[in-house]
């Protein structure tokens, strides 16, 4: 009988798989579940994880275009994905027996996914597996047959990986409990004259940044904020542009969102969530090409987060959030995702709840 609780698996390419992975993390705890927590960039061998996790970076800063190029490549069912699933399957052996003494293994990133359901489907693993779908689009490397259930933030999420040939349930989108810090906490001096905009291009601060900043100046209504992240060169170019504010690395982006009047984001990840949670309206503008557009696509769709395809629509959709006529909050209506699991009986009733 497998005793070791759950397991959670990120991967660090990119702050929206941790912050998933720990929203679940202390979902599961608050509930009395044991958890422990993995990162797949850490867990395959010979640091190839690391490697990935460094050329997809460099890939996005610097060749943004071919990162969708590649997306497309792979979401066509041919011998390119199938090698790529056979390669994770290999290398992620050791994950596999590392989780081996689970009750449950959640997953928040692709590559975990698809070497759980590499060793789900070969019968290497006999632990359940859960993906926790953090785009709102989905790719066909999010989705693995073997893999007993994908977790969807909406329906049209849940309609694509079914599409895909996964089992599917929708909830409730998880994003961690923060507090929401005093304007003065996070910028100096804070724009009395104009609501800040806070301009979100990942941790690794990537995407039409700059020119973002720029456009958003330009409408007079907002005075541009952006989190440039580990991206030193883009504060650097952004930090004596009058009118302008950039922020270095920051941990508390969540509460950064949350005090900020409007978001402005180019991925469609867990700021968007946040964002939502927050009841921050929130606007996608010049999308990172590959999940940046399929996921502002979907959003939009969805009627979540509009998406000011054109410069010339951004005036109009700033102002549309500022008036909070723009959507803000979380999809209504879903189960929370403990709910789920347990109805799926991936998890036993809440441990603290039996006890009482």
């Amino acid at each position: 009988m497998n005793t070791g609780g759950v397991f959670v698996v990120s991967g660090s390419y990119g702050a929206g798989h941790d912050a998933a992975a720990d929203a679940l993390t202390q979902r599961l705890r608050s509930a009395g579940h044991r958890v422990r927590r993995l990162d797949v960039a850490e867990e395959l061998p010979w640091r190839i994880g690391a490697l990935l996790r460094w050329l997809y970076f460099i890939q996005l800063r610097l060749l943004p275009g071919s990162w969708g190029s590649t997306l497309r490549f792979l979401q066509r069912d041919g011998w390119p994905l199938r090698l790529v699933r056979c390669l994770l399957g290999l290398l992620g052996r050791g994950l596999a027996a590392q989780v081996a003494d689970a009750t449950l293994v959640v997953s928040t990133h692709p590559f975990a996914s698809q070497a759980l359901g590499e060793a789900r489907a070969r019968g290497a693993l006999d632990v359940p597996v859960v993906t926790y779908l953090t785009d709102a689009s989905v790719h066909r490397l999010w989705v693995h047959g073997a893999v007993d259930l994908h977790l969807a933030i909406h329906e049209l999420t849940a309609g694509q990986a079914r599409a895909l040939g996964g089992r599917t349930a929708v909830v409730r989108p998880v994003v961690a409990a923060v507090g929401v810090p005093s304007p003065l906490d996070w910028l100096a001096p804070w724009p009395v004259d104009r609501p800040a905009a806070l301009v979100v291009g990942g941790s690794c601060g990537v995407g039409d940044l700059h020119q973002t900043a720029e456009d958003l100046l330009a409408t007079g209504l907002v005075t541009p904020v952006v989190a440039c992240g580990s991206n030193d060169r883009l504060r650097a170019q952004l930090r004596d542009v009058p009118g302008i504010v950039a922020l270095g690395w920051r941990d508390d982006m969540a509460a950064l969102v949350a005090a900020a009047s409007c978001v402005v984001q180019n991925a469609g990840g867990m700021t968007s969530l946040e964002a939502l949670a927050a009841g921050t309206p929130t606007i996608t503008y010049r999308p990172i090409p590959g999940h940046g557009t399929t996921n502002a696509e979907v959003l939009h769709r969805a009627g979540l987060v509009p998406w000011a395809s054109d410069p010339a629509d951004l005036p109009g959709v700033v102002a549309r959030a500022l008036l909070r006529s723009a959507p803000s909050g979380l999809p209504a209506g879903a189960p929370d995702v403990l709910e789920t699991l347990e109805r799926h009986a991936l998890v036993a009733p809440t441990p603290a709840l039996v006890a009482a």
